[in-house]
C-alpha cells in the first residue's frame, strides 16, 4: 500500500488524466441531441445521419493508431495536451459550421483529440497508480466519461427547451456542440499540474525525475523498488517493434486486448447513447420528453459507474464482466421484445429495460476494458499495444454509429436489439474462457501471465539465486 501523505497526489494525477473521459463522454452524447435538428435541417438520409455521427471515429481511429508511437517519443502528458487543443478547435468549428461538410471535418479533428486522449489517459493512470487501487483510479476515466454523457444529456434537454423548434433548427444545435469547449479547457488546465509517466521517464533515461514522482506516489521505500522493477523490465525487453506483439505470449495478450476493445463497443450501449432520443421518440415520447428520458438513462450511468468504482478492486475484473454481460443479454432481449410486440404505452417499460441494460454495462463492460487494456501489456510495448487495441475500439465505435440507423430502418428495432443480445452472449463466453484476472497484480506480475511457463520458471530461479547471493 502507499503512504498516506501521497494519497492526494495520486488522486490529482488520476483525476487530471481521467478528465479525458469528459471529452469522450461529451462527444458521445452531444450529437444525440443535435442529430434530430441536423436531420431535419439538411434532410439527411439514414446513411448520412450515421456518417455525421460516426465521422468523429475516423479521426479517433487515426488518433489511437498513432498515439502509442507519438507518446513513446514525446511523452504521455504532451500528447494529451495536444488532444485537449484539438478538441477545443473541433467544438468551435462544429458550433460555427455552415454546411454538413464543415461539420464533418470539425468532428473528424475532434476525433483526433479524443483518440489520443482515450488511448493515453488510462495508460498514464496505470503507469502511475499503486496496484492496490489501480482499478479504482483507472475507473475514473470511465466515470468522467459517464459524467460527461449525463451532463451533456441535460445540456441537450436544457437547450431544446430554451426556444422554439425553429430556434433549435437554426441555433440550438450550435449551442449544444459549442459547449464542448468547456471540457476541453478543463482538461488542458489540469494537465499542467501533473508529471510525466515514470515509466516513460525511465525508458528515456530521466531516472531522477521518475524517482521523484514515484516517491511522491508510493513513498521512498516502495519508490526505489518500483523504479528498479521498471528499469529491469525495460532493460531485459528492449524490442519495441509491432512484430513483437505477434510473438507467443504477447500474441495472446493482444488478442485479449482487441476482444475487450471490440466488446466495449459492439454490445449495444453506444446505439442507445447515440440514438437515445430517436429510440424513445419511436415509442411515443414527444415535446422534448425524449430528451428527458435520455437524461434519466444518463443519471443511471453515473450511479452505476460509481458502483463499479467501489467494486472493481474487490470483486475483480473478470467476475464483474461475466455478471454484466449476462444481464445485458437479458435486457437487450427485453428491449427487442418491446419493439416486436409494440404494446400500448410501452414507453415507461422501455425506459426501465434500457436503464437495466445501462446499469449492467456500467458495472462491467463499460469501465473494465479501459482499465484492463493498459494493464495487460508489458512496459516495452504498452504504448503501441494500447494504441492498436483502442484503434479496434474506435473502429467498432464507428460501425455502431454508422450502421445503427440503417439497421433500425431496414430490420426494425426488435431484430436490431436481439442482435445485440446475441453479441452479449458471445461476450460472456469469451470473458469466461480467455480473459485473465488482474486484480491486485502489479503491471510486472501481469506481464508474466503471457510468458511461456518455462521462461517464467527460469526467471524466478535466476531471481532466487540473485537474492541468495545478495
Amino acid at each position: 500500500m502507499f503512504e498516506k501523505h501521497s494519497t492526494w497526489y495520486v488522486i490529482l494525477i488520476a483525476v487530471s488524466a481521467g478528465m479525458a473521459g469528459l471529452l469522450y463522454g461529451f462527444d458521445t452524447a452531444v450529437i444525440s441531441g443535435a442529430i434530430g435538428y441536423l436531420q431535419e435541417l439538411y434532410d439527411l438520409s439514414p446513411a448520412m445521419e450515421g456518417w455525421v455521427i460516426s465521422c468523429v471515429m475516423i479521426g479517433g481511429v487515426i488518433g489511437v493508431a498513432t498515439s502509442g508511437f507519438l507518446s513513446d517519443k514525446y511523452g504521455r502528458k504532451n500528447i494529451m495536451m495536444i488532444a485537449a487543443v484539438l478538441f477545443i478547435i473541433s467544438a468551435l468549428g462544429s458550433a460555427f459550421a455552415t454546411s454538413v461538410a464543415m461539420l464533418v471535418w470539425a468532428r473528424i479533428i475532434g476525433g483526433f483529440g479524443i483518440g489520443f486522449a482515450s488511448a493515453l489517459s488510462v495508460t498514464y493512470i496505470s503507469e502511475c497508480a499503486p496496484p492496490a487501487i489501480r482499478g479504482r483510479l483507472g475507473s475514473l476515466y470511465q466515470l468522467f466519461t459517464i459524467f460527461g454523457i449525463c451532463a451533456t444529456f441535460y445540456i441537450n434537454y436544457g437547450v431544446a427547451n430554451s426556444g422554439t423548434h425553429a430556434w433549435g433548427l437554426e441555433e440550438g444545435w450550435r449551442w449544444m456542440l459549442g459547449y464542448g469547449t468547456i471540457p476541453g479547457i478543463i482538461f488542458m488546465i489540469l494537465l499542467f499540474f501533473i508529471p510525466e509517466s515514470p515509466r516513460f521517464l525511465i525508458k528515456n533515461g530521466r531516472d531522477s525525475e521518475a524517482y521523484e514522482t514515484l516517491k511522491r506516489i508510493n513513498g521512498e521505500k516502495i519508490a526505489k523498488r518500483e523504479a528498479e522493477d521498471i528499469r529491469t523490465s525495460i532493460e531485459t525487453e528492449q524490442s519495441t517493434s509491432v512484430k513483437e506483439l505477434l510473438k507467443p505470449g504477447l500474441r495472446m495478450a493482444m488478442g485479449v486486448g482487441i476482444f475487450l476493445a471490440l466488446f466495449n463497443q459492439v454490445i449495444g450501449m453506444n446505439a442507445v447513447t447515440y440514438y437515445g432520443p430517436d429510440i424513445f421518440r419511436s415509442v411515443g415520447f414527444e415535446n422534448n420528453t425524449e430528451f428527458l428520458a435520455t437524461s434519466i438513462i444518463g443519471s443511471v450511468q453515473v450511479v452505476f459507474t460509481i458502483v463499479a468504482l467501489l467494486l472493481i478492486d474487490k470483486l475483480g475484473r473478470k467476475k464483474l464482466m461475466a455478471i454484466g454481460s449476462s444481464l445485458m443479454a437479458i435486457f437487450m432481449l427485453l428491449i427487442g421484445s418491446v419493439f416486436y410486440f409494440e404494446p400500448a404505452n410501452s414507453g415507461p417499460l422501455l425506459v426501465i429495460f434500457v436503464a437495466g441494460f445501462t446499469a449492467s454495462f456500467c458495472v462491467s463492460m463499460g469501465p473494465i476494458p479501459w482499465i484492463m487494456i493498459p494493464e495487460i501489456f508489458p512496459n516495452h510495448v504498452r504504448g503501441k499495444a494500447v494504441g492498436i487495441a483502442t484503434m479496434f475500439l474506435w473502429g467498432a465505435n464507428w460501425a455502431i454509429g454508422q450502421f445503427t440507423p440503417i439497421l433500425i430502418n431496414n430490420m426494425g428495432g426488435a431484430f436490431t436489439f436481439w442482435m445485440f443480445a446475441v453479441i452479449n452472449v458471445i461476450c460472456f463466453t469469451f470473458v469466461m474462457t480467455i480473459v485473465p484476472e488482474t486484480k491486485n497484480k502489479s503491471l510486472e506480475e501481469i506481464a508474466k501471465l503471457w510468458k511461456p511457463k518455462k521462461k517464467v520458471e527460469k526467471e524466478e530461479v535466476g531471481e532466487g539465486l540473485a537474492s541468495t547471493r545478495g
